[in-house]
């Protein structure tokens, strides 16, 4: 079986190798995943724009739609078992569907359904306050909006993210802590850009975006997950990483 992996951008801003990598330690033996990059379209600089400006808002994945979908139907047609897009913000996902019969999976409708089965009340983080109106806007189109209790915002970003990364480990922490205080959230979601991607994670990280370990117990509520994505919390294309975390589960990871 060979599996896409699909960046939204027709660019790397990480180690290909690297997350391949990681990618295929994941998998059975004889599947293998491949990342892969639509090819360059015109307004494909949408994202930079705005990035620099910290207003991305949606306008740079709708820009991306049409170059994605096309290279999901290239996969389809070049002996692709299936494709997962890398951004959590699942850009060209419901298009690429409609396109062609081998399964596309989007991360953020992938993630939030999963966690639906495990908690009543979920918060998410995103990296920017204009990501929150078009986070919202996702999660009605999928029917999500009413498992959601709060949306907060990072507000960090930039080229120098990597450099970062403690300081997004804190403030992560404060956030997922401010969103059980103030909704009773038991679990919080961070999206895109701040998300961890493949490639390990550090101590600190632990208290944000742990992966699952031993066997999973449903009667817990501090159960975490961590999804894939090209995306350490050092890089800025998508990936997710998410936790369930109770109050107390949140103050023993301090």
């Amino acid at each position: 079986m060979k599996i896409m992996f699909l960046n939204k951008a027709p660019k790397a801003v990480y180690d290909v190798t690297e997350i391949e990598k990681q990618l295929n330690s994941y998998t059975s033996p004889g599947t293998r995943v491949e990342v892969a990059f639509p090819d360059n379209f015109e307004g494909s600089q949408v994202e930079d724009v705005l990035g620099s400006q910290m207003m991305l808002n949606g306008l740079d994945h709708l820009m991306e739609t049409p170059a994605i979908i096309r290279k999901i139907v290239w996969a389809s047609e070049n002996g692709y078992d299936a494709v997962i897009q890398s951004n959590t913000f699942d850009p060209g996902v419901d298009g690429g569907r409609l396109a062609v019969s081998i399964p596309v999976i989007g991360p953020f409708r992938t993630t939030i359904h999963m966690v639906a089965n495990l908690v009543d009340r979920i918060g998410i983080i995103v990296p920017l306050p204009s990501h929150i109106p078009y986070t919202w806007r996702l999660l009605r189109t999928m029917g999500m909006d009413g498992f959601v209790t709060g949306i907060k915002t990072l507000a960090v970003y930039g080229p120098d993210i990597k450099k970062r990364r403690q300081e997004i480990t804190e403030k992560t922490a404060g956030l997922v802590r401010a969103l059980v205080d103030e909704t009773g959230a038991p679990s919080g979601r961070s999206v895109d850009s701040l998300r961890r991607r493949p490639g390990g994670s550090s101590k600190n990280d632990r208290r944000t975006s742990l992966q699952h370990q031993g066997n999973l117990d449903p009667r817990r509520r501090d159960v975490r997950f961590t999804g894939i994505e090209p995306q350490p919390a050092h890089l800025s294309t998508g990936q997710t990483h998410l936790s369930g975390l109770s109050r107390q589960a949140v103050d023993q990871q301090k």
